[in-house]
């Protein structure tokens, strides 16, 4: 039987939406974009540049770009004393009335319709300025009478969209290998990863772990500027994490969960979304998930069989064991771009 992609049914929720494109009033603009990491990024720029003309050319974040302070930068700058700190404040302060913009933009489409807890993903809430930022959202919906639960994700946004994936393969998967590979392709990393669905060897789902995991900044890398170059980085760290799992003796199944940004269609084929990789992943003629499967190495004597699904579905997927409070559920990631995701468990 031919490989489902992108299955919007499991045993135990619906997926009712993800990647979901709503626009502002003007119908040009993307509301999404107003919460991205990038948008983060461009606010605290303008406010840098405000604070330069006021005080006489004197720049308190120094001379490095704003694009290149990175989240560590941001954090240590925000920890000290001083007007770059203040500088920091005032972007997330202005940043959380656009985060809390989105959140009610999403909650007033009708595939969000009764969402009661949003978890926000991503690599920008892992930071201390993230934290802030969804702190501070939280407050300014509080205040606007907005009732929903805003939380970050449980586990470290590297290892998210990796986990999820323990929820989309087969039961006799889980049952009968250690462990399986995982890849997350965001738009500016990616990551790979040796999941285990149960490192205890309970049957409780909370307790999968990423045991092994690489990461690769694309986007930084010169020389990757092709799709097959992205292709390539992918399956040189999923064969060292394969030869790790054999020295550790750890039982690979023979199945990898491939996440990647967009609309992921039953065939494998991507509809749309992945604009901020290089190289045409939407192209007819590409199918990402033979594409590696090609590449890939034989496991067990057999063909890999390789999955996909959106990565802002898989992260989400990741809280299922820590929302079973609740009926009615949707995450936001913040990266790049911002994904989206809502659910109903049944």
């Amino acid at each position: 039987m031919a490989d489902i992609h992108g299955s919007l049914e499991l045993q135990s929720l619906s997926i009712n939406s993800y990647s979901l494109a709503l626009r502002e009033k003007d119908g040009v603009s993307f509301v999404g974009d107003r919460a991205s990491r990038t948008a983060f990024v461009n606010t605290l720029d303008t406010w840098r540049k405000q604070f330069k003309r006021m005080a006489g050319g004197k720049d308190p974040l120094g001379d490095t770009a704003t694009q290149e302070l990175g989240k560590k930068g941001i954090d240590h700058l925000l920890n000290e004393d001083g007007d770059a700190a203040d500088i920091i404040r005032v972007a997330v302060e202005d940043y959380a009335h656009q985060l809390a913009h989105v959140v009610q933009a999403f909650l007033k489409h009708r595939k969000w319709r009764g969402v009661e807890r949003i978890i926000i993903g991503g690599g920008f809430q892992q930071s201390e300025v993230g934290k802030l930022a969804v702190e501070r959202t939280t407050q300014l919906l509080k205040q606007q009478k907005v009732r929903i639960n805003l939380r970050r994700l449980q586990h470290h946004a590297d290892e998210g969209g990796l986990i999820g994936w323990v929820h989309l393969m087969p039961d006799h998967l889980l049952r009968d290998f250690d462990a399986m590979l995982a890849v997350d392709i965001g738009g500016t990393n990616v990551r790979c990863g040796i999941v285990r669905p149960n490192y205890d060897r309970s049957q409780d789902l909370r307790q999968a772990k990423v045991v092994e995991r690489e990461k690769w900044s694309h986007a930084k890398d010169q020389d990757a500027t092709h799709r097959v170059h992205v292709l390539d980085g992918i399956v040189e760290m999923l064969e060292k994490l394969a030869t790790y799992a054999k020295r550790k003796d750890i039982h690979l199944a023979p199945s990898i969960g491939v996440s990647c940004p967009g609309e992921v269609l039953r065939d494998g084929a991507i509809a749309a979304g992945t604009q901020n990789l290089p190289g045409d992943w939407e192209s007819p003629s590409f199918h990402l998930p033979s594409a590696l499967r090609e590449k890939m190495p034989k496991v067990h004597g057999a063909a890999t069989r390789v999955l996909l699904h959106n990565d802002a579905v898989v992260q989400g997927l990741s809280e299922l064991p820590f929302s079973s409070d609740v009926k009615h559920w949707g995450v936001l990631t913040v990266g790049t771009g911002l994904g989206n995701a809502s659910f109903t468990n049944r």
